[in-house]
Order: structure tokens, then sequence, then C-alpha cells
């Protein structure tokens, strides 16, 4: 907890201060109401008491109260700043740190934790900041003056309230011991609840097709009643604190008028008015006392739980990033769209053998390379270390002749053009997601825009829509169909314009006619840019320049489709399967 706190600004550390002074002005104001009514009472009971003086003490009264109002007020807005603003700028921090970190690290959390952390978790340490901040600081303070204005008054009075305040002690002590370790349990339900949900509504034209409704249902009612369960036990222990304290408030306010009135009885005429004005006194104060520990009760309900959101969002903001941007910002040694791989092996941190393994190839400027291989093979592994998704375990990896740890992230991802396997499609229009993010040039200029449009084969549908590429699209381009989607990722990275393109098996939604003629115009429109495919298609890389076979993370096979036709019997086989032996021979 406290290590978040370094979020906070001066400005907020100005407000704390401020908040801070302000509470100990308004207990002191609260507790000077007391003294004012105990004044009263004597004046009440004494003979020739003039009624000035009553209406002057009880305007002392209105005053106290209403200065300690107007302190709540100012304490309630600073309270409320530092609040947002802190879950502001958490929240950016967690959100920059998901950005920074790479594809490991995201699965390693899962995004349905990842979404927690930064709505929920947060949610509960503002209202810890917004409510608690006020509470830490007035409770205690309210608790030792209001002690130590008592002391002296009776001992009997005092070992009461003692007795009151060490009864309330146990049974928070108590409900806290119960209830903290299963804060972080909830918190747990909580991400998996919305893992379901996320899963239900991105799958949902599946579960539709396959009458899996109730099946998703059962799963959701699963993961939610264990949520319910377990919130339900949180607060029945909480509850049993409200009748607790109301039961030793009015045993305690019933024990002072008891003591009192046996004090009383006992005393001088000269001193019972003394003692009743002392017992009313000691009363207000000892309601201040519990009331005190009835806030710091509060707090103890709510800081278990922020204290698990802190540890969770701190997780993610303590997660080293192994993947870091390097400082290369410019290429001085005349090279372009070029890359070498040199005994490129990788595997995942935490497993025992390598997905890739000794990957040895060369690609020049403008040339077409290609990747086959069964299902598992390596393909997408090989081509993400590109891009840097993940790092090579072994070996290197060469952009014209520099390293690709070296470069910066903005300078790489600007060299390379991506387009992933599952198109990615963002709320807002067509244009929008064609000319996401920026480039070398900055935004795509509006004849590069129709260019790529135009060599993606997407001007066809788009022409047909009313508002063309100012359309609406939505979130996950749910309103357009899978082909269409393709093209359109295509495009954006057509727009682009970079050094080399990666197309992680990008086609494989196109119809043969769409993806022929894709490819055809790619090639004369692209030039002297360099192209990586990886596809499951024979069809689409004929014509490649090198075709690279993988089998079990292995390069088996190197060469054009004539030259492995003839020497790899991996790269035989998968053409024989989807081609004929005489569609072969005819290439």
């Amino acid at each position: 907890m406290l290590k978040l706190l370094k979020n906070l600004n001066k400005r907020d550390w100005f407000y704390v201060l401020i908040s801070a002074i302000l509470i100990v002005f308004q207990v002191w104001l609260e507790l000077r109401i007391p003294d004012y009514m105990s004044n009263v009472t004597q004046l009440v009971q004494t003979k020739g008491a003039a009624i000035k003086d009553i209406l002057r003490e009880g305007s002392y009264m209105l005053l106290c109260a209403f200065g300690s109002l107007i302190s709540a007020f100012i304490v309630g807005y600073f309270t409320s700043t530092i609040a947002s603003s802190f879950s502001y700028r958490t929240r950016r921090k967690i959100f920059k740190k998901v950005e920074e970190i790479s594809t490991e690290e995201v699965k390693k959390f899962s995004p349905s934790s990842l979404i927690t952390r930064t709505t929920n978790d947060i949610t509960q340490i503002e209202f810890l900041i917004a409510m608690g901040l006020t509470l830490i600081i007035k409770a205690p303070v309210t608790a030792v003056w209001a002690i130590t204005k008592i002391l002296d008054k009776s001992v009997e009075w005092s070992i009461l309230t003692g007795a009151a305040v060490l009864i309330l002690l146990i049974t928070i002590f108590t409900i806290m011991f119960i209830v903290m370790p299963k804060f972080k349990i909830v918190q747990e339900l909580i991400d998996k609840v919305n893992m379901v949900i996320r899963e239900n509504l991105s799958g949902i034209r599946v579960v539709r097709a396959f009458n899996a409704e109730q099946y998703q249902e059962d799963k959701f009612e699963k993961v939610n009643t264990k949520l319910t369960n377990q919130q339900t036990f949180n607060q029945t222990v909480f509850n049993f604190l409200n009748p607790v304290m109301n039961i030793v408030m009015y045993f305690l306010t019933l024990g002072i008028y008891f003591i009192g009135a046996i004090l009383i009885n006992e005393a001088n005429m000269g001193d019972k008015i003394v003692l009743f004005g002392n017992m009313i006194v000691f009363s207000s104060y000892a309601m201040q006392v519990i009331m005190s520990f009835l806030m710091l009760a509060m707090i103890f309900m709510m800081l278990p739980r922020a204290s698990v959101s802190a540890k969770r969002i701190n997780e993610v903001l303590d997660t080293r990033v192994t993947v870091k941007s390097g400082f290369v910002t410019k290429n001085n040694n005349g090279l372009k769209g070029t890359i070498e791989f040199k005994n490129v092996s990788f595997k995942y941190p935490d497993a025992d053998e390598y997905l890739l393994k000794d990957i040895s190839f060369s690609a020049k400027e403008g040339e077409t390379i290609a990747f086959i291989g069964s299902t598992g093979s390596g393909k997408s592994t090989l081509i993400n270390l590109i891009p840097r998704f993940y790092d090579a375990t072994d070996g290197e990896i060469l952009i014209n002749g520099i390293n690709v740890k070296d470069y910066s992230f903005e300078y790489l991802n600007n060299i390379i053009g991506y387009v992933p396997q599952k198109a990615v499609m963002f709320s807002g229009t067509i244009l929008s997601n064609i000319t996401l993010g920026k480039n070398k040039h900055g935004k795509p200029s509006k004849e590069r825009v129709k260019d790529a449009i135009k060599v993606s084969q997407s001007y066809e549908f788009i022409s047909k829509l009313e508002n063309k590429e100012k359309s609406h699209m939505a979130q996950g381009g749910t309103n357009v169909s899978g082909g269409q989607k393709q093209r359109l990722s295509i495009a954006r990275t057509i727009a682009r314009d970079p050094e080399i393109y990666i197309f992680d098996d990008s086609f494989s939604a196109l119809d043969y006619k769409t993806d022929s003629t894709l490819r055809k115009e790619l090639k004369e429109y692209t030039g002297d840019s360099t192209i990586l495919i990886v596809a499951q298609r024979i069809g689409t890389i004929l014509n490649a320049d090198k075709i690279i076979v993988l089998d079990n993370g292995k390069c088996v096979g190197m060469g054009t489709h004539k030259e492995l036709m003839k020497k790899c019997k991996v790269y035989k086989e998968i053409a024989l399967s989807q081609l004929s032996k005489e569609e072969l021979e005819n290439v």
C-alpha cells in the first residue's frame, strides 16, 4: 500500500497536510461542544443565572458545530481530489505498463485479471483514500484527545470506558483475523467472473450456434455463486460489528449514568451540580471515544481489501520488462529491407524444450520469403521474433545488418508492417482503422490510404457503403465479414509503407481469386519491399523467391517450389495433400 503512495504528487501531499490541519481543527471544535454543554447545564441549575449567559454558551456550541461542518466540507473536497487524481495516475501507469511488457507477461496475468486490476482494484484503493484519509487522522486524534479530557473526571467512569474500548478492540481484531485472508479470494473470483463474461461475449456466435447458452449460464452461475457466497460470508462477519458497537455504546451510557447517580447521591450538596455537569461531559466524551473506535473499525473494514488490491496492482507495476527497447533510431549502413537469422533458437523461459532450433536464413531487399509447415511447427513463433513480441533465446536476428534488440521499438515498428493471423479491428471508422497509429512519415496520406484500399481488394465492399471509408466500424469488426476484416488489416499495413511486410497466415480468410489478385498487386505496389509470408496454402507461396519448410521447430527444407519438390519430403507431402500431381507439374 505504501508503495502506491508514490503516485501522489506534491499538490496531493499539500492537500493531505491542509486536510490534516482542518481535521484536527474539526476535532477541537467537536470536543469543545461538551464543555459548552456542561456550562449550559450548570447555568440552568444555578439560581440567578442570566439568560444571556446561557444564550452565549449556546451560540458558542452552534459556532463550533458550524465550523466543524465547514471544515468537513473542505476536507471532503480535498480527499476526493486526492483520491481521483491518485486513481487517474495509477490507472494510467498500469495501462502504460501493460503496453510495455511483452506478450509473455500479459499472458501471465490474463486479460480479465488485468481489467480487474485496472478497474475494481484501483476503485478499492480510491475508496479507501476518499473515506479513510479523514478517518485515519480523525479517529486516533479524537480518541486520544477525548481520553485526556476525561481521565481526571472519575476513576470509575474511566475504568468503565476502558473496558468498553477493550471489548471493541477484541471484536475488531477477531473480525479482521477471520476476514483478511478472504479478500484475496474475492478479487480472484472477480477475475474469474470477468473472464467468463469476456469469454461469453467474444464467443457469442459459437455459443448460439452450438446451443451452448445453458452451458455458459451454468459456468457463470458456478463462479458467480462462489463469489456471492464469499461476499456473503465476509459481510455476515462484518455485520457482527454493528450490534456489538451498539450494545457497548448503550451499556456504556447506562453505566456512566448509573455510576453518576451513585456518586451524585453520595456527594455533598455543593458538589452535586459539578458532578452532574461532569457526568454530562464524560458521557459526551465517552461517546466520542466509542465513535473514534467505530471510525477505526470502518478503516479496518476497508483496509484489508484495499491492501489485497494494492498488492495485485504492484504485481503488475513491478513486473520486470524482459523485452526492452534499444537505442538505435536510424540506419546509416545503406541497407534496406534485409533480414538475417543466425542460428536462432527459442523457448519460453519456463519451458524445457525449444520451440525453434538453430534456424538460419537470409532475405534480401525485395525478396519474398515464405514459411510453411504443419500445425505447431513454429512458423508464427518464428516471425513473431522479428517485431520482438518475444526475444530469441539463442542466436541473432539482424535487420539491415543491426540486431533487432538494438533498435528502439518506435523505429523497429516503423520499418516493419505486421498483419496478424487474426485481424483486429477497433471501434471507430474504417478510415481510423486503416490509419491507426503513426509511421516514419506520420499519418498516411489520403493517396496512400486510397492505394492501400485498392491493393488490399477492399475497394469493392467499401465503395458500396453509404459513407465509404468513413463508415462505422464496430469493436472487433463484428459488422463486417472475416474476409473483409482481413483485407482491412492488410490495407492498414500497406498504408504504413514499411520496408518489411510480415503476413502471418493473413490470406487464409480470402477466397483463392482474391488471394491471387491481392498478392499480385501487392508485389507490384510494394516494389523493393521485403515480404515474409506464413501460409498453409501451397498456392499462396508457389512464386516465392525462397520457401522455408519447418517441422517440429527445425528447418527441414529451403529453396524454391521446384527445388523443394525434388529434395524436401515434408514439403512434397504438404503440396500433394493440397494439389494433384498434374496441377503441381503445371506450376
